[in-house]
Parts: structure tokens; C-alpha cells; sequence
């Protein structure tokens, strides 16, 4: 595996908010859901996921920059040399400095602590396995809604990870018992996943509620009526006031984010944006000869402030 400083393309001095910064960029670009069935951006992401799931933990990037583990979390083999090199090795070897060479001491420690000094059993000590993070990006609607998402580690398992409705982002879920193995048998430790969540075409998250900019014709900003509008959960109807100007915001109760735990449901605040569209001559007509009961300015304010 490359470099992850390399691969997430920051200095090995970055911050923990330059490699997020980093990783969310090269999330956008390389999303398997927006490029479907391109296997090289699949590739890049997998490996930008990985690369940002080692530097984002402290512990982690301290070891990798240390050398005590390689770019995919993995400690180095110990050598049987150095082994033999140590105060052990010159201890029992031949030609020892011991007067005698193997001494009763020597003798001692190797074989009493081998079977306990024939006493009694040693007792097995469990230490659980590690804490492993890794890093999914879930779509805008599956951290607002709620989804099962699966995420491939780096050895290859298979997750199906349940996202909770109103997950935000950074949130970090726990997998009990899908982290590092123990050598030994006891518990493995737990994975924790932190969570990034894709853009959105036209919906942005504010806490619980959500806005979106919304697209409607000269002809509905001025008389008024009846439209759909996109909600997180499904189309509904909304009621345009006639005359209402660009950027007149609407508010569609309840339908932000929708109510988890102690948490309400949110708001879905729904902003005007008024489109022309193409030349209309009959428009133009209408606007030369156009003569309003009451005219306004709508740069006053900006030219009272020069």
C-alpha cells in the first residue's frame, strides 16, 4: 500500500483537520456512487478511506511515523536475530563469559519459568484485541433516513453497517467484536467507524433542519399556487403566496431531519429562487409597455450604503 500522506496528498506535518479536508475531497471525486462501475475510482477511494482511517487516529499515526506499523496498520515481524542478539542469546549461547557456561541460575530461569517451576499451572491472562477505526462515506439521504451500508476492510471482511436515522457527520459507530483479533483467544476488539457523508445535489443539513434552494417560474412567484417539492422523504404539495419575491422562504414542518432518540424532527426550510427562462417575446411586450402602480428599486439599499 502507498504512503497514506502520499495518497491522501498532505505533508507529514498536516493537521487532523488537513487530512479531513484531503480525504473528504478525494471522497467526492472518487465515490463509487457517483462514478458506478468505474473500478479505478472505486480503487482510489478504498485507498484514500484506508489512508485517512490511519492518520485520523493520533495512536495510529504515531506508530506509522515511528515505524512500529506499516501503512496498513500492521506491526513488523521481529527478527529471530535480534532475539538471539539479546542478554538471552549471549546468556545460553556457547563460548559464554559464565564460568561454567550453563550455570544452575541459568538453568533455572529457563526451565522453572517454562513449566512454572513444576509447582503449579500458569494461569492464561486474556487481553481483549485492539480498537480498529475505519472510515465510510454514506450518501446525504442514508444519514438522514437511516440505511445498511457495507464497507470492505482492508483484510477483506465484509461489514453491513446500520445507519442510524439522523447520523451526522464524524459520527462514530461501534461494532462490537469486528476489530483486531486476539492472539490468545480472548475477545477481539471493536471496530469504530466514522462516518462522512456525501454532498448533496440540492439539500444541505443545518443541525435538524434542512434547506434547499428551490427553482419556480416567473408566472408562480406572481400569482401563486400549488407545487411539488422534493423532501428528503418523498415529494409533497406546497402552497407559493402570490407575489412572492426570490428568496422568500417557505417552512415545511417536520420534514428535516426526522425525530431520533431525544431529538425532534426538523424543519425543511424551502428558499425561492426565481427563474425567466427563455425568452418570452410576448413577455417583453408586455414589460416595454408595463407601466407599475407602485415602482421600486431593489438595489436601494445597497446604493443608500455608498
Amino acid at each position: 500500500m502507498d504512503d497514506p500522506y502520499k495518497t491522501l496528498g498532505v505533508p507529514r506535518d498536516a493537521s487532523q483537520d488537513d487530512i479531513r479536508k484531503a480525504f473528504r475531497k478525494l471522497a467526492k471525486k472518487h465515490h463509487p456512487d457517483l462514478n458506478p462501475g468505474n473500478a479505478k475510482a472505486e480503487e482510489l477511494f478504498k485507498n484514500a478511506s484506508n489512508a485517512n482511517e490511519l492518520l485520523s487516529d493520533p495512536r495510529k499515526r504515531g506508530q506509522f511515523d515511528r515505524g512500529e506499523i506499516d501503512a496498513v496498520g500492521h506491526e513488523p515481524q521481529p527478527s529471530y536475530r535480534d532475539q538471539a542478539d539479546g542478554e538471552a542469546g549471549r546468556r545460553y549461547a556457547r563460548g559464554s563469559e559464565q564460568p561454567n557456561g550453563w550455570n544452575d541460575d541459568a538453568f533455572s530461569d529457563l526451565f522453572g519459568s517454562m513449566f512454572n517451576d513444576a509447582r503449579q499451572p500458569a494461569e492464561a491472562v486474556y487481553v481483549a484485541g485492539r480498537d480498529e477505526r475505519f472510515s465510510l462515506t454514506a450518501n446525504f439521504l442514508s444519514a438522514v433516513n437511516g440505511a445498511t451500508s457495507r464497507l470492505t476492510l482492508p483484510d477483506g471482511r465484509v461489514l453491513d453497517v446500520r445507519i442510524p436515522p439522523g447520523t451526522s457527520e464524524g459520527q462514530v459507530l461501534r461494532l462490537q467484536g469486528q476489530g483486531g483479533l486476539c492472539s490468545n483467544g480472548g475477545p477481539s476488539g471493536d471496530a469504530l467507524i466514522e462516518i462522512q457523508i456525501a454532498p448533496h445535489l440540492f439539500f444541505t443539513r443545518d443541525g435538524q433542519d434542512i434547506r434547499m434552494d428551490l427553482p419556480v417560474s416567473l408566472v408562480e412567484a406572481v400569482l401563486g399556487g400549488q407545487i411539488q417539492v422534493p423532501t428528503p422523504t418523498g415529494p409533497v404539495h406546497m402552497k407559493i403566496v402570490p407575489g412572492s419575491d426570490n428568496g422568500t422562504t417557505l417552512r415545511l414542518r417536520g420534514r428535516g431531519v426526522p425525530a431520533h432518540g431525544a431529538k425532534p424532527a426538523g424543519q425543511l426550510y424551502v428558499k425561492l429562487r426565481i427563474v425567466i427562462g427563455a425568452p418570452d417575446a410576448a413577455l417583453e411586450e408586455f414589460l416595454r409597455s408595463w407601466k407599475p402602480e407602485h415602482s421600486t428599486n431593489p438595489r436601494r439599499v445597497m446604493e443608500d450604503s455608498l
